[in-house]
């Protein structure tokens, strides 16, 4: 993939969608400045901790990203950026590219778990462009969502 097959991108937040199964995190992925998101649907968890990565929160002890970035760092290493690169019958795929002592490593990743861990290092974020246009959505149809912190309290 080349630098222009893919969109900077960023968290455009962390919210709560009722579906007839009950409630679904989403999390919204802005790309370039466009008025879409990329909505990716997560798990409790993966969405919670997003959310803490954004605002920075400590937790006290490490949970399970905090452990990851932690053994990440003492071994030399650290995450460069992730990029959501494809997605297939709704399930989207992300790889984490990290710098080492050995070089550059990509390592296949959960795009939950690749934001979370780029909300905590302030990593770059990177869509891929044809991921971005087949996913978007207009920003305005989450707008009504509860946001995951409020839904978690």
């Amino acid at each position: 993939m080349t630098r222009t097959d893919v969109l900077d991108a960023t968290i455009g937040g962390v919210k709560v969608a009722g579906t007839a199964d009950g409630p679904v995190p989403v999390v919204l992925v802005n790309a370039d400045g466009r008025g879409s998101v990329l909505p990716i649907f997560i798990a409790f968890e993966e969405a919670l901790s997003i959310a803490r990565g954004v605002d920075a929160e400590g937790v006290g002890r490490p949970l399970t990203h905090d452990l990851t970035l932690d053994i990440v760092e003492e071994l030399g290493g650290r995450l460069d950026h992730v990029v959501i690169r494809d997605v297939e019958d709704g399930t989207y795929f992300a790889d984490l590219h990290l710098q080492t002592p050995r070089g550059e490593a990509v390592v296949d990743a959960r795009p939950s778990d690749s934001l979370a861990l780029a909300a905590r290092t302030d990593a770059p974020i990177r869509v891929a462009a044809s991921v971005f246009e087949s996913g978007r959505r207009d920003r305005d149809a989450f707008d009504d969502l509860r946001d995951i912190r409020e839904v978690a309290q």
